[in-house]
């Protein structure tokens, strides 16, 4: 079993939401207490192995989690979140007002969409099934990986019919954990 957990708060996760994609933002307090409180709801799963993104909001989250699991995190960047390329540092409300087309394309999502200047939804699902399948073959299970809203959603829809089509199904709050 690997277990996806999104990083803590950062600044940026606040309303309204700027887009941090492959910007490297801290975790805030509120982030710090909420991996915290994730250590502690993973206690009870035995984890064997903790990885996580090499950004600093999911690598100190996993940082917290493994000084309270006793376990080092390993560092794969393929779990990043995805280049979100021009929208970086842009609030999503702006881009809403200002490109309507363009985020009525992001809320459509899907295998085809992609960031102006940055990553698809595809590449993202391909690098991120990549470190998954990698982390599968290592054995060393139950797995926590810690990493980034728009990781864990391109890991779901590898578990649902519709595919990327799927991608804004799910609601990935900081802190949250999945199974897959």
């Amino acid at each position: 079993m690997i277990l996806l957990a999104r990083h803590g708060e950062t600044d940026d996760n606040r309303e309204p939401i700027r887009i941090q994609g492959s910007t490297d933002t801290p975790l805030n307090d509120t982030g710090r207490a909420q991996a915290a409180e994730l250590a502690q709801r993973v206690l009870e799963h035995g984890i064997a192995s903790l990885y996580s993104s090499h950004l600093s909001r999911a690598r100190e989250t996993a940082e917290i989690v493994g000084e309270r699991l006793g376990l080092q995190p390993i560092i794969d960047r393929r779990l990043a979140e995805a280049d979100r390329g021009d929208l970086e540092g842009r609030r999503w409300v702006d881009v809403a007002q200002d490109d309507p087309e363009l985020y009525a394309a992001w809320r459509a999502a899907g295998a085809s969409f992609r960031f102006p200047g940055g990553e698809s939804l595809a590449e993202q699902d391909v690098r991120v099934s990549a470190a998954l399948d990698d982390i599968r073959r290592a054995g060393r299970l139950p797995a926590l990986v810690v990493c980034h809203g728009g990781s864990i959603r391109v890991a779901l829809c590898r578990l649902n019919g519709r595919g990327l089509d799927a991608f804004h199904d799910w609601q990935v709050p900081n802190g949250a954990l999945f199974s897959v």
